[in-house]
């Protein structure tokens, strides 16, 4: 059996981005995170840290990634118009569309 790293990241990643399923990846990480067993027991020196470290690093990158893409589509949505240096109001969303 062939494991890749980038493999478990994009399906991380793709739970993470589905909305059916976002809040029961973070909280069944959050769970892994807290429970006493692990892939590589947490006993061990170095290695019973990787695991932890890894699921932690997703998270908090998908979610922040998460986050940041609802708030720029709240953000482009509340404000359709923006004045430009002379004073005139654009249409982002219509100078978005052409480019």
């Amino acid at each position: 059996m062939n494991f890749n790293i980038q493999s478990l990241h994009n399906w991380y990643r793709g739970l993470l981005q589905n909305p059916k399923y976002r809040w029961w990846v973070v909280a069944a990480s959050i769970a892994y995170l807290l429970s006493p067993i692990d892939l590589i027991p947490d006993f061990l020196p170095f290695a019973g840290l990787v695991d932890d470290t890894l699921i932690i690093s997703l998270l908090v990158s998908e979610v922040a990634q998460v986050a940041k893409t609802k708030l720029q589509s709240k953000t482009n949505r509340s404000t359709p118009n923006t004045p430009d240096a002379s004073g005139q109001v654009i249409d982002v969303r219509a100078v978005a569309t052409e480019s």
